[in-house]
């Protein structure tokens, strides 16, 4: 079959067939889209899912026919890319039941983000060119918007999928994850241009559109090519590190002796040869699952693994009470000295979804967690902590790792990052790789050296142009000496203007759209009498 016959057959079909048969292709192509995400990167699918997500918003009758197509698309991709959600869940709640609920649900909420973008994006009378950038604007603002809303939940924005390669990814010093992802949308969109639509003509060239994307993918590898090329060697500082993983789980609800046990373990390993030379002993997220500042003899016991000149780093619960009653719960991180007090603490500000907090939970009876885990308090926000002799640091706490721009504090500029994180919830999954890679994307934005312990994998050393120095792998138990990796003097761009920089991209894409995108007359499949 020639190929002009081919592709008007599909074009034919998005706007002919039934409204169930087009929802089924826009979640066939959003399942497609998540295969382009952390550890499978199989990019060349974005062109198709995106082009197909141009054709399916301008075919439709209305912008809500478009919403709903969107909704599905986001549906599926966030079912297929998030999947780890489900065996997170059940490992919570004990309940098959819950975990497949707990995942459905998440991904309809998420996948409103990309309705509200294909709702946008089919207003107006456009080219099938403008429909590109429209769709590439509206997109990109969503997934900003959806990092905001309820506290955000930003996982696996499209920029991800370029973490295989760190040229492309030196771009994000620049414009943020988001502005990387606004550039692969529009590349990925762009060829939807190249075939007529309904017999008609583009009005600009076909090809303007697809050689203008591919031009700006090149420039930005080959920026990224001299950045690295022009990258110092990250010399070590004089900080000596040890990270201590010990491939166990750990679990709040677990009996006191089981919990010691974990405490114990990471003892053993924190002490091996060398310990005497290292600055700091870091431990994972609640690797102490007990409340520290309440019990001065466990503290005794586990500033043994605090250096004698230096401190262990170590995650713990931390609490209130009144009146013999719980007030409030932390997921926190502490500073000890080798005499056991706790001299720097961290709460966590991010809490995690259905993970660590139910959102709305006043107005629903739906519970998944257990009791302590629902009602985790929030810390106030990014904090530099400071210790004598220790360059000033920003700690997080696992899932914050995962917000672009809300990792360092404003004022005092901390010179690396710390995430801790328990990753034994993942299993091996997907989950793992992808909480990794968006921790090494905060390095490359910040421009900060990044340095990750976590209980069962990935523990990393990572430097501020998101090159993994060192690392631990996944389900391997032992410690990782490095000495951290220097800080570049000068801020990026995206540190130092943050969100702004996206606007200007979604400003310079709505002029030209503006000017070059919009037809006089784009008739509707209603207006044909094709619905």
């Amino acid at each position: 079959m020639p190929d002009g016959m081919r592709t008007s057959g599909i074009r034919h079909s998005l706007h002919t067939d039934s409204k169930g048969w087009r929802l089924g292709v826009a979640a066939a192509l959003g399942a497609m889209a998540a295969a382009a995400m952390p550890p499978v990167y199989a990019v060349p699918l974005l062109v198709v899912s995106f082009a197909g997500l141009v054709w399916l918003i301008h075919a439709s009758a209305s912008p809500w026919r478009a919403a709903v197509l969107g909704w599905g698309f986001g549906m599926a991709h966030f079912i297929v890319s998030i999947y780890w959600i489900a065996p997170v869940l059940l490992r919570f709640s004990g309940s098959s039941y819950k975990a497949v609920v707990g995942l459905l649900g998440l991904s309809a909420y998420l996948a409103l983000f990309p309705a509200l973008a294909a709702f946008a994006a089919r207003l107006g009378s456009l080219t099938v060119a403008g429909r590109v950038l429209a769709v590439t604007i509206a997109w990109s603002a969503a997934e900003w918007l959806r990092g905001y809303v309820f506290g955000g939940y930003p996982i696996n924005p499209m920029g991800m999928v370029w973490m295989p390669s760190l040229a492309m990814v030196q771009f994000t010093s620049l414009a943020g994850v988001y502005g990387l992802g606004f550039v692969t949308v529009l590349a990925a969109a762009a060829p939807a241009t190249l075939f007529p639509w309904r017999g008609r003509s583009l009005g600009a060239p076909a090809w303007a559109l697809p050689v203008l994307a591919v031009t700006l993918l090149a420039v930005i590898w080959a920026g990224g090519m001299v950045r690295l090329a022009l990258a110092p060697d990250s010399p070590p500082t004089g900080l000596s590190l040890r990270l201590v993983q010990t491939g166990m789980q750990q679990r709040t609800e677990w009996p006191d002796e089981r919990r010691m046990g974990v405490v114990e373990e990471h003892l053993r390993l924190s002490s091996q040869p060398g310990f005497e030379d290292t600055d700091l002993v870091i431990w994972p997220e609640t690797a102490v699952n007990f409340y520290l500042e309440e019990d001065a003899s466990l503290r005794a016991r586990v500033a043994r693994a605090a250096p004698p000149k230096g401190y262990l780093l170590t995650g713990a619960l931390r609490r209130t009470q009144e009146e013999g009653r719980i007030k409030a719960i932390w997921n926190s991180f502490h500073a000890l000295t080798p005499e056991g007090d706790i001299v720097a603490t961290y709460d966590k500000h991010h809490l995690v979804p259905f993970g660590e907090f139910m959102p709305l939970h006043e107005l629903h009876p739906f519970r998944v967690l257990p009791y302590e885990a629902m009602f985790y308090s929030a810390g106030p926000g990014p904090r530099t902590l400071q210790l004598p002799q220790v360059p000033p640091f920003s700690p997080m706490i696992c899932y914050e790792a995962i917000f672009p721009g809300k990792v360092v504090a404003g004022g005092a500029r901390p010179q690396w990052l710390l995430n801790i994180s328990n990753d034994a919830w993942f299993k091996g999954t997907s989950g793992t790789e992808q909480h990794l890679e968006a921790s090494r994307m905060r390095a490359v934005e910040e421009g900060l050296p990044l340095v990750r312990a976590t209980n069962t994998g990935i523990t990393a050393i990572i430097d501020a142009w998101g090159r993994t120095r060192q690392q631990l792998d996944y389900g391997e138990a032992g410690v990782l000496d490095a000495r951290l990796p220097a800080a570049p003097g000068a801020l990026t761009l995206q540190a130092r203007w943050g969100d702004w920089t996206l606007a200007v991209l979604l400003l310079l894409a709505g002029a030209v759209l503006g000017m070059v995108g919009r037809t006089r007359k784009m008739p509707t499949d209603h207006q044909q009498g094709r619905q």
